[in-house]
């Protein structure tokens, strides 16, 4: 492998770029954006910003390119982009209409990108002739995924102008600000050329030159796993800004992503050609084992539900081929072995490792403090030739909840809290890590500071972490049976320093924070649930997905219908709860508590485990525009989960208001030991 990758040609693209095309401009009015699609160049006024139709603020990839269009993982993907995107109640894009329009440029606002780190939106893009993305400032994952696969980024909006203009514009317009390795790999045209102009020498990995400091814990663990300039693994320190290739400990994906890298690595490296170190990497069956009960009869006809089960067939082939460990679909009974950050916690991630993985919740094991991020299609199958992934060192940001939590109040509304914070909503925590710590924090169990870690991707974070104590030594000894002395030894030292600087410092007090809800359409319009004016109805309730299908996510579900059951109350006649395990473990773990007859009795609807709903591919998606559903899952982007209105909240107050019929907080009757039925 490596030796025909060094015979491979490889050249830098020019030094000037002309961008020939027109300009799509993604404004909040559907019609001016119809009118685009129509023909029409819409007017901008560079020099004077109000002048201008508002831009679509907060465009998730779920707009970009929805999920069930994901099952393409060629140039197809070129007819889908944009056909999520709402503007009001509209959805103004068709399929095919981008690319018949020849655009070459497309321009939205604040937040580009937010959400799921799937590849195929910028592949979407720039197979349908998007060459240049503006944007107010642009989401992490996204922005990395948009270098590597060669389109431009910028939040240069006089751009517009020259472009129009005809201009030549020089590379190192799109290059300026850039760190090192970043501006090498814009010019190389992606991350795969630059990789193989880094083995043929190419190109050369900047010194670090960061003497040693006081550093927070991800810098810590950064430090430990930054390649220098020789290639060899740990640097003494580490500094926000610092950039260069970390060793993964761990690589992993599922089969939205793995195909299309496999073809990536097939097409670019070779059908014969051995991935890197089979034995740390894992690839998970996890996504769509219950898509063929919700996908409609309509996108059935477009063959999707076929090329759903083409990612299956080409994931199982290349694991088999490769000699790579797949957590696949279970042989006796519909569903998966679990949900991939599920089992990466449950039976992977270590304390101080570096993991990667092709899914924005990766940063769920930060709860036992690994530093863990999600990587797209380009860097996932980059990573399989060289076990390691492109870094710029980020800024932390502390959260600090002190205090004691009200008994009904979960992780899932401290995230909820945070995302409403104005720091948050304008974007500043982009691309930081979150760093949880305080009373509240250190009382919650790694279940719970799973929730709070794995949403750091609905903030926007790099990752989430907390640093590993007391309690993730007792979770690695009581669920991975391991020596109680070596999981001690291996979080010593793992803590930032006092003395660590931090971009901002977010402090909370548990005892102000009741309930919340994030109404429809962002997890950022986070409100307390005794905010909402009048009672608001559901049809669909929702536990489950990695966030919400843990162990003590269960805990919370059961002891809300246990104790309904005891009032002589279930699930209300008006309502669908559905109860869907994050794992097997965890199934296993509500049979031997005696959940399964809680949940049961109480009319709620058990699934085995699978993403499911979360990503519009399981039971427990909404049907209709006017259909209220209260989720304990992490995301209620526009369409994610079907059309309906999705609202958020902790597994206490889904389950509550699927007995009540209505959103409300859960109020328990008495403290109480949960025990079956």
């Amino acid at each position: 492998m490596i030796n025909s990758l060094l015979e491979r040609k490889i050249e830098k693209r020019p030094d000037k770029v002309r961008l020939p095309g027109r300009i799509l401009f993604l404004t909040e009015d559907p019609e001016l954006i119809k009118r685009q699609l129509a023909g029409e160049d819409l007017p901008w006024d560079t020099k004077n910003p109000t002048n201008n139709p508002k831009l679509r603020d907060d465009i998730s990839t779920d707009e970009i390119t929805p999920a069930h269009y994901c099952f393409y993982f060629d140039e197809t993907l070129g007819e889908i982009p944009y056909l999520g995107l709402k503007c009001g109640s509209v959805t103004p894009i068709g399929r095919g209409e981008v690319k018949r329009g020849g655009f070459v440029c497309a321009v939205s606002g604040k937040r580009r990108g937010k959400g799921s780190s799937r590849e195929q939106s910028p592949y979407a893009e720039m197979c349908a002739g998007i060459k240049l993305v503006i944007a107010e400032n642009i989401e992490r994952i996204y922005k990395q995924n948009c270098q590597n696969l060669g389109v431009l980024t910028s939040t240069d909006f006089s751009l517009i102008d020259r472009i129009r203009g005809g201009e030549e514009i020089p590379l190192a317009e799109f290059t300026a600000g850039e760190d090192e390795i970043t501006r090498q790999v814009i010019e190389y045209g992606g991350l795969f050329p630059f990789n193989v102009a880094r083995m043929q020498k190419k190109v050369f990995l900047p010194p670090f030159k960061t003497g040693k400091r006081p550093m927070t814990l991800a810098e810590k663990i950064f430090a430990r796993h930054m390649k220098d300039e020789k290639g060899e693994v740990a640097v003494a320190a580490v500094k926000p800004g610092d950039t260069g290739f970390a060793q993964a400990d761990l690589r992993f994906s599922h089969e939205y992503v793995t195909p299309m890298a496999a073809i990536f690595f097939e097409r670019y490296v070779g059908k014969d050609a051995k991935v890197n170190d089979a034995s740390s990497i894992i690839f998970f069956r996890d996504h769509l084992t219950f898509l063929d009960e919700v996908i409609s009869e309509e996108k059935k006809k477009l063959g999707l539900l076929d090329l759903a089960t083409q990612l299956k067939l080409k994931q199982q082939d290349f694991a088999a081929k490769q000699g790579i460990k797949l957590h696949g679909e279970l042989k006796d009974r519909k569903g998966s072995e679990g949900i991939c950050h599920s089992i990466v916690l449950e039976s992977y991630a270590l304390p101080g490792q570096l993991n990667i993985g092709s899914d924005s919740h990766t940063p769920h094991v930060g709860a036992i403090g690994c530093v863990a991020f999600g990587i797209g299609t380009t860097d996932v199958f980059n990573s399989w030739i060289t076990k390691d992934v492109r870094v710029k060192v980020p800024e932390s940001v502390k959260i600090v909840i002190r205090g004691k939590k009200h008994e009904n109040v979960t992780a899932k509304d401290f995230i909820l809290k945070i995302l409403s914070l104005d720091y948050v909503r304008s974007g500043k925590a982009l691309a930081k890590v979150m760093e949880y710590a305080g009373e509240a924090i250190e009382e919650l169990s790694v279940d719970e500071r799973a929730t709070m870690t794995n949403m750091a991707a609905e903030i926007g974070g790099f990752t989430g972490i907390v640093a590993p104590d007391k309690k993730a030594v007792d979770f690695l000894v009581e669920r991975r049976a391991m020596d109680r002395k070596k999981a001690e030894a291996m979080i010593e030292g793992l803590y930032s320093d006092p003395d660590a600087q931090y971009a901002h410092v977010i402090e909370l007090d548990a005892a102000e924070i009741t309930p919340m809800v994030a109404t429809p359409g962002d997890p950022g319009n986070g409100k307390y649930v005794r905010e909402l004016n009048t009672p608001v109805p559901v049809e669909i309730a929702y536990g489950g997905t990695c966030t919400a299908g843990k162990n003590e996510d269960m805990d919370m579900y059961a002891a809300v219908l246990a104790d309904a059951l005891k009032q002589g109350r279930r699930v209300a006649d008006s309502v669908k709860f559905y109860i869907q395990f994050g794992s097997q473990e965890t199934r296993e773990y509500c049979l031997r508590k005696g959940y399964l007859a809680v949940f049961q009795k109480a009319g709620a609807h058990v699934i085995e485990p699978s993403c499911g709903a979360c990503i519009n591919a399981g039971p427990g998606v909404s049907t209709r525009p006017d259909q209220v559903v209260i989720s304990a899952q992490n995301r209620n982007f526009p369409g994610r989960s079907g059309p309906g209105q999705m609202y958020l909240a902790s597994p206490f107050t889904v389950a509550a208001s699927a007995v009540a019929g209505y959103i409300v907080e859960y109020e328990p009757s008495e403290k109480k030991e949960l025990v079956g039925a």
